[in-house]
């Protein structure tokens, strides 16, 4: 298998395709998963870890984003993404090149290594960013898989990439949580319609490109069933990249944010993107990178 042939070919038919995953979902080797937590995270596509990260910890994380939120540097940079027609903000990319917080969180073994072990390599952050849900009005996200999107705008070539989203908030059925097709991850879903240059400026705030057909939802969901996992501030979410996954509008009265990062090996290295369009910005999917241990450095070097 060659880093450039692609297994995967995307929004080019007119109808929806499926194709079989090509590689494996758990590369395996010594880490902190047992071999049990391995084979549910091979078998679903994703794992939830319970009280990973210390009420201090996530209140040290809520405080820097506070600080984010704030920032009108930041507000105004193109890292930050707000909900669409409104200044309300949605996410807020790059986080670990921009606040060294975030990067010694990325580098946290308690993420890294578990990332490690299931992709079977060093890894390195493909994309961090902080995802907001406001109490009352906060916005959906499509259902997509994360992969399709990686594949055909930024050139990833194969799944070999892990994300871990730490729970900032209590999720309830209530506030919008994330919901899950269990084994999706097993079939890549081809969207349908070409990608229109620079997609992510609006596909960010709203995805309608690199969505799978309701159809396609539909029987996967009878077939696999639906999870929503839930569960306290602290807890940890790994997925794999194609697991196919969304979450509802939040009107509950309890906001839900949680920081994301994206593992992908260094052997899976971004290529040219698949769609045939220019890559998106490298603040958004990393071409320039180093292993994921030496993030902190960075903040390190600044400082002397």
């Amino acid at each position: 298998m060659t880093s450039t042939q692609d297994f995967y070919p995307t929004r080019i038919a007119g109808e929806p395709q499926e194709y079989p995953r090509q590689e494996p979902v758990v590369y395996g080797g010594s880490g902190p998963l047992t071999p049990e937590q391995l084979a549910q995270f091979e078998r679903h596509g994703f794992l939830l870890a319970h009280n990973v990260f210390s009420p201090d910890e996530i209140s040290a994380m809520r405080q820097e984003f506070a600080r984010m939120q704030t920032s009108k540097r930041v507000r105004q940079s193109p890292q930050a993404v707000c909900e669409l027609g409104s200044d309300v903000l949605r996410s807020v990319f790059d986080i670990h090149r921009s606040s060294p917080e975030f990067a010694a969180y990325a580098a946290d073994t308690r993420l890294a290594e578990v990332a490690k072990q299931i992709v079977g390599s060093d890894v390195y952050i493909h994309q961090s960013r902080i995802n907001f849900k406001p109490a009352f009005d906060g916005k959906e996200f499509q259902w997509h898989s994360d992969f399709e999107t990686w594949h055909a705008e930024d050139g990833m070539a194969q799944m070999r990439c892990v994300s871990a989203s730490i729970w900032l908030d209590d999720n309830t059925p209530f506030n919008g949580a994330l919901m899950v097709i269990p084994g999706s991850h097993k079939t890549f879903c081809a969207c349908v319609g070409q990608t229109p240059e620079d997609n992510y400026k609006a596909s960010l705030r709203r995805q309608v490109v690199g969505v799978p057909a309701t159809q396609t939802i539909a029987e996967l969901a009878a077939g696999l069933g639906m999870e929503m996992p839930t569960g306290k501030a602290g807890a940890v979410l790994f997925f794999d990249c194609n697991v196919l996954h969304a979450s509802g509008g939040n009107i509950s009265p309890w906001p839900r944010s949680n920081v994301f990062f994206v593992y992908n090996s260094v052997e899976n290295a971004l290529v040219a993107p698949f769609a045939g369009t220019k890559p998106r910005p490298d603040y958004i999917a990393a071409r320039e990178f180093e292993p994921v241990e030496r993030l902190p450095l960075r903040f390190e070097r600044k400082a002397v």
